[in-house]
């Protein structure tokens, strides 16, 4: 999973990571970290796929477990040029680890147990980007590089000699600093789950600490809280984090002892350079955003700036293919709907990043558009891109009302606008289809894409209905029958009575007297191929049926 392709900043050295994330998180095992001064990405070690793998790069061993295997990645990685491996810990002690890493002057550091890879994916995505978008080269605030929330952390725990993070508006986690391992098991579950504990909100929500937090400037003193029975724990003390009238997040310490007067005020002092940060952090992410969906817009588009932008994504030099994500049955609450968009976006772009390096993603309206590269063999492009997209919807879970239509595989840049429109013709099929398919190529919907553009022409034009279906439809308006759904059933199962009544709801013996009804009603001989496949095709350009209603005793015609 490459979570960056583009240089780092300078300041994000391997050695700066494993400062940060300290041994609550990450233990340097074997290697020298002061050899890489900029880590150029993140990927995820895949043994059963090919992977690229960036230069300098920071390498996540989901599933390498062993001496034998480790050392045997650690020389692969070594001819890539990679930074570091990442396995889960702890680590068996072996010299011919030591030996592997020294040869392949690649670092070997240690995941700590009960932190999860998604965890830590997320936490390197952060700490990697910081700063990274608008950044004025130099740029400072507080004599903090700006957004650098990782660096203040660590600059607010030296002022106040104390662990602290860093937390959203909704205890998240957005940075820590170093000597975590000083505070307590609540402040570890926090920082490896990224996220404040449930039960540790409960106890704070119950005591009243937000209400407080949310109405003091000053520090708040908060007594020792444990979780389970018999745990340790630290006192806090908590600051809320305002720009004007507006909560952004706020920085918590675990403190032994109280904080001084001159402390205090020195916590308070920092929180009005936390948010400056906090904005400078949010501004930056907004911008990135902001022009990644710009660029893909732009090669989506077409046109002659499209070489360019892709140039930009870098993609350009590489067959791709667009996937288009849209949500099925979007009747809810437009803010719910909303919500509900961008967060399977935003886990969209994690899946991509962990699946297909340098994908680029954005949210264009009310459809997420991805933008992936695959291999130039038009069938293997096509089925990998329906293979990523299928893995994601079933970790999305059967929840997640989500359906992605995937286009044509573009070999040049100028393609890309015609995989955008045939990703968008395969999306509306899902969106129009009865059955519970979440994924298609165009290449597997394209009849039913032609039939949904057959179906605007006509209305369009203002055709009429075949004349047999227009007498069916008549009838049933006027005597409140069933004929028209009698005769799609009919076909619908190439003339199978039990099946197609089974699909009704009906008796057999029901269904076979409709179907004559329907030959005397239409004035059609139903034997005749050529009528059929009129009637077929009549059918599927009238509106989707309503899904039949079991019948109580219903009979006749």
């Amino acid at each position: 999973m490459v979570i960056r392709d583009v240089p780092m900043s300078p300041r994000t050295s391997l050695s700066r990571v494993l400062e940060d994330f300290g041994p609550s998180l990450l233990d340097l095992a074997y290697g020298s970290p002061e050899l890489t001064n900029e880590v150029g990405g993140v990927v995820i070690h895949d043994p059963g796929d090919e992977v690229s793998y960036p230069s300098h790069g920071i390498v996540l061993g989901v599933a390498v477990y062993g001496v034998r295997d480790t050392g045997r990645l650690l020389y692969q990685l070594g001819e890539h040029g990679a930074a570091a491996l990442v396995v889960r810990g702890p680590l068996e002690r072996d010299e011919s680890l030591a030996e592997a890493s020294a040869a392949s002057g690649v670092a070997l550091i240690a995941l700590a147990q009960g932190a999860s890879w998604s965890q830590l994916t997320a936490l390197l995505r952060t700490h990697l980007t910081e700063g990274d978008v608008g950044d004025a080269g130099g740029e400072s605030l507080g004599g903090v590089p700006s957004g650098d929330l990782f660096a203040l952390a660590n600059a607010v725990a030296t002022l106040l000699n104390a662990p602290i993070t860093i937390e959203d508006h909704r205890s998240r986690i957005l940075a820590f600093s170093g000597r975590q391992d000083e505070a307590d098991q609540s402040r570890v579950a926090t920082i490896l789950a990224r996220q404040v504990p449930d039960g540790y909100l409960r106890i704070l929500e119950s005591r009243g600490v937000f209400s407080e937090l949310y109405r003091s400037d000053r520090p708040v003193l908060i007594a020792p809280a444990t979780i389970e029975e018999g745990e340790t724990a630290l006192p806090r003390v908590a600051i809320a984090v305002r720009a004007g009238d507006e909560f952004l997040g706020s920085v918590w310490a675990a403190i032994g002892d109280p904080l001084t007067p001159d402390r205090e005020q020195a916590f308070q002092d920092a929180a009005k350079l936390v948010a400056l940060h906090l904005l400078r952090h949010r501004a930056g992410a907004d911008a990135q955003n902001r022009l990644r969906a710009d660029l893909v817009s732009t090669v989506l588009e077409g046109g002659m700036g499209a070489a360019g932008a892709l140039d930009r994504l870098g993609l350009v030099h590489e067959p791709t293919v667009v996937l288009a994500m849209g949500l099925a049955g979007q009747n809810g609450d437009h803010a719910h709907v909303t919500a509900e968009r961008q967060r399977l976006t935003s886990a969209l772009g994690i899946h991509l990043n962990a699946v297909q390096p340098r994908s680029a993603l954005a949210l264009l309206g009310d459809v997420a558009y991805a933008i992936v590269p695959v291999q130039s063999d038009v069938t293997i492009g096509r089925e990998r891109a329906v293979q990523i997209a299928a893995n994601f919807m079933e970790r999305a879970g059967q929840r997640a009302q989500a359906v992605i239509g995937i286009g044509s595989v573009a070999t040049e840049p100028l393609a890309l606008a015609a995989s955008r429109a045939s990703a968008d013709r395969a999306l509306r099929v899902l969106l129009n289809s009865p059955t519970s398919r979440r994924v298609a190529a165009i290449g597997d919907v394209y009849i039913d894409a032609l039939l949904l553009e057959l179906r605007d022409l006509a209305a369009t034009h203002g055709d009429e209905l075949l004349s047999p279906v227009a007498r069916l439809v008549a009838y049933d308006t006027k005597h409140q029958s069933h004929l028209v759904e009698t005769l799609r059933a009919w076909l619908d199962a190439f003339g199978d009575v039990i099946a197609a009544s089974a699909s009704v709801f009906v008796h057999p013996n029901t269904f076979r007297y409709r179907i004559r009804r329907v030959a005397e009603v239409a004035e059609i001989d139903l034997q005749d191929p050529s009528l059929r496949f009129a009637l077929m095709l009549q059918l599927r350009l009238m509106p989707p049926a309503k899904p039949p209603v079991k019948e109580q005793g219903r009979s006749g015609s």
